[in-house]
């Protein structure tokens, strides 16, 4: 793949950019997940930034502003880092990440507007959603904005909602759709595959026995489908980019056949049996792809019987990735994007 994310920028309130960079057309937002109406503004963002010759580029923020502000933040979707792979197809260039405080949650709409647009960014052109609400209280909207856009040097657009038949396009309907374990829907609006990332773990690894080996996946910070058993596909992450390892069968749950050992812990585990490959991948990190829903979990009568199901899971799995080739080396599908 050509590149592997935009650079990300970590601002806070010593930031300067000042004439280290070109001016800007700043996209502001959270973008998780970049779904299809996000890809969209991006879009729109990139075209108009080549027209004005500026750089394109994103701001979101982190933690969650709602995480900060105690309303609690949504289950994740797409971690910056990821975010700022997906952006790069839709001609994004520079992915800053401003640092959420009660400090910060506490500047006046002007402030926001001059010390971290005009002035840390160098925006001459900043593009929003609908809602999009800043400053103390959420007390700028699309219309202060635009004032404070004539007043500081930069111009201000709005980008509208896009959407289906369903409704608009949105992070909260992909999470919907994954807490039901639907993942055509979840993809659907995406417009790519929902992915987890995960380092492989020492498990009990009772699947060998059964002669299923398994990757037992830890540190996974992307929300999780509902329990269930999914065809994906997987790439190692290393550090020339994603590289394709096999489809596999990926169960998420508590794993009701097999006994959990005396003293041991029963909470819910992500392991993936790799079809067609029995590499060592213990601490290697791993993307996981999204294809389809193959079944619930259950629990079987015997272990002969587990057996028996996760045999058709493969046979399933293969089936339902068997049209789906690597990319560049890689099950990414991200160059989709473009």
């Amino acid at each position: 793949m050509a590149s592997l994310h935009a650079p990300i920028t970590v601002v806070n309130n010593a930031f300067i950019r000042g004439g280290e960079g070109p001016p800007t057309a700043l996209v502001i937002g959270n973008f998780d997940g970049v779904h299809r109406g996000h890809q969209a503004v991006l879009r729109a963002a990139s075209r108009r930034a080549a027209e004005m010759q500026l750089e394109p580029a994103l701001l979101t923020f982190s933690p969650h502003p709602s995480e900060v502000l105690g309303r609690g933040a949504p289950p994740l979707l797409t971690t910056v880092t990821r975010r700022s792979e997906l952006v790069v197809p839709l001609g994004i260039r520079q992915v800053f990440v401003r640092d959420f405080d009660m400090e910060f949650a506490a500047w006046s709409p002007d402030r926001f507007a001059h010390d971290l647009l005009a002035q840390a960014l160098r925006a001459e052109l900043v593009v929003v959603g609908t809602n999009f609400r800043f400053a103390v209280n959420r007390s700028g909207d699309f219309a202060a904005l635009k004032r404070l856009g004539d007043a500081h040097g930069f111009e201000v657009l709005e980008a509208p909602l896009t959407g289906d038949n369903e409704g608009p396009f949105s992070s909260t309907r992909v999470r919907s759709a994954l807490f039901g374990g639907d993942i055509n829907e979840a993809n659907s609006v995406l417009g790519h595959r929902h992915s987890i990332d995960g380092v492989v773990a020492h498990g009990a690894k009772r699947g060998r026995l059964i002669g299923f080996p398994t990757a037992n996946l830890e540190q996974i910070d992307e929300l999780l489908p509902s329990d269930g058993v999914y065809a994906v596909l997987v790439d190692e992450i290393t550090d020339r980019g994603p590289v394709a390892i096999a489809p596999g069968v990926m169960n998420i749950g508590v794993r009701p056949t097999v006994p959990t050992p005396t003293g041991a812990s029963s909470k819910g585990t992500v392991e993936v049996h790799l079809l067609n490959t029995d590499r060592d991948l213990y601490g290697a990190r791993l993307r996981a792809y999204f294809v389809a829903r193959l079944r619930n979990e259950q629990k079987f009568p015997s272990l002969d019987a587990l057996k028996q199901a996760i045999a058709q899971d493969a046979v399933a799995a293969a089936r339902a990735t068997s049209s789906i080739n690597p990319i560049a080396g890689a099950f990414d599908d991200r160059s989709t994007l473009k």
